[in-house]
């Protein structure tokens, strides 16, 4: 697809026909896609560039003095500046590659954590994170001795901000998402780290479903990490993002030892690469940064605000259509949410609710979500989970609503 203008109007089924996906039956239905929070389709663009690189320029990067290494590394690399650019960090430098936001995150718990946190010092995460959120505190927990604080919800999936406030005294590291994959509520990322630097902590922000959605701006909101995976915003899988400061990286010790890491090795002692450099040992995921590289463009060139618009107006849609299925109940309802829309339905269990609805072409997601400690506060053991995409339709919707109406029927 060519760039779409950014005065005419919003083109979904320009956006649909970039998507090969979108081409398929699934039991002979048109195919209803509605779990882009979990994984995202991707476009022909993506699918190019990375085929274009395995046909056309594939070495490995950093090592090679002849051409095809030569070629791969100014891709590779350049899919790093288009990152940067894409969130506003000041350098290349605070662009580490990794193979997901869960690793991402790893990363600063093993690397910030061990270095800069001790026994008694406190981590205040929410009761709405994903598992990749909780457990690599939890094990640090058990390692160093750190304190967990939880930051609770509202019933309506809202930001408590006053709870915020009261848990701050003594919080050495504020680990939030930005964008909750169950509830869709958008957290106040500026305000929050603010508040944190003011109480004297770091902030790291999971930004896996914020990205997909809006615009992210490092330096306005200020953050001191930031992470998101390829994945969810119509690249491969097995790359991902950390976003740090430079200072915090270059004070952190590297988090796993190998290749590409280090500067010089001997077998007394071994110095390390450069930023970022010093966070990627071994062969990385070459050819999904270069398909990350072209799905950020691909979005750019849509329009980030254009998508965000039309997500918004379907999602509004959508809650409308649903609340109309007897029996259903919306779990995140907060103003200004993202396009995710979390259920229950009094007569059926998610599970069989998604297994039916599939069988009208509709895929959705059912179960815990990764985040267990939510259900429990939901009172629920899991919902079904309708995500929006760029390429997300009326008629979509419309296809689950009728799918769910089956099921109703059939659990009456």
């Amino acid at each position: 697809m060519s760039v779409m203008s950014q005065t005419a109007p919003y083109d979904v089924e320009a956006v649909r026909s970039d998507f090969p996906i979108f081409r398929t039956e699934i039991r002979g239905k048109p195919l209803a896609f509605l779990d882009s929070g979990a994984s995202a389709q991707k476009p022909q663009a993506v699918l190019d560039a990375m085929d274009a690189l395995y046909t056309g320029a594939y070495a490995n990067v950093h090592r090679g003095a002849y051409m095809l290494s030569e070629k791969a590394t100014a891709a590779y690399e350049g899919s790093r500046e288009i990152v940067r650019g894409f969130i506003n960090a000041r350098s290349v430098k605070e662009i580490v590659y990794t193979r997901n936001a869960t690793e991402g995150i790893n990363l600063v718990a093993s690397s910030y954590g061990r270095k800069f946190l001790k026994a008694g010092d406190a981590v205040l995460i929410s009761e709405m994170e994903h598992h990749a959120n909780i457990v690599p505190w939890q094990l640090l927990r058990e390692q160093i001795g750190i304190e967990l604080r939880i930051v609770p919800v509202a019933d309506d999936g809202s930001w408590l901000m006053e709870e915020y406030r009261k848990r701050l005294d003594g919080v050495k590291l504020v680990a939030l998402t930005h964008t909750s994959n169950v509830l869709g509520t958008v957290t106040p990322a500026k305000e929050i780290t603010a508040l944190a630097h003011a109480a004297g902590a770091k902030v790291l922000l999971d930004g896996s479903q914020a990205v997909v959605h809006r615009t992210v701006d490092m330096q306005d909101i200020d953050c001191d990490f930031y992470v998101f995976t390829g994945h969810k915003l119509y690249g491969p899988t097995g790359i991902g993002v950390l976003y740090g400061k430079e200072a915090l990286l270059d004070a952190m010790p590297p988090y796993q030892g190998g290749g590409d890491m280090i500067r010089i090795v001997t077998f007394e002692k071994s110095t390390w690469a450069d930023l970022p450099h010093k966070f990627e040992a071994g062969t990385p995921a070459i050819a999904e940064a270069v398909g990350l590289g072209a799905a950020i463009r691909y979005v750019e060139g849509v329009g980030i605000e254009r998508i965000a618009q039309h997500e918004t107006q379907l999602l509004n849609y959508a809650t409308q259509r649903l609340s109309a299925v007897k029996g259903l109940n919306i779990h995140g309802t907060a103003v200004g949410k993202a396009g995710v829309i979390s259920f229950t339905l009094d007569s059926a269990h998610p599970h069989d609710i998604s297994t039916i609805v599939d069988r009208a072409g509709v895929a959705i997601r059912a179960g815990h979500h990764c985040a267990q400690p939510l259900m429990a506060r939901l009172g629920v053991p899991a919902t079904a989970r309708a995500s929006l995409a760029m390429y997300s339709t009326k008629a979509e919707i419309d296809q689950l609503a009728a799918a769910l109406d089956v099921v109703v029927e059939m659990f009456s």
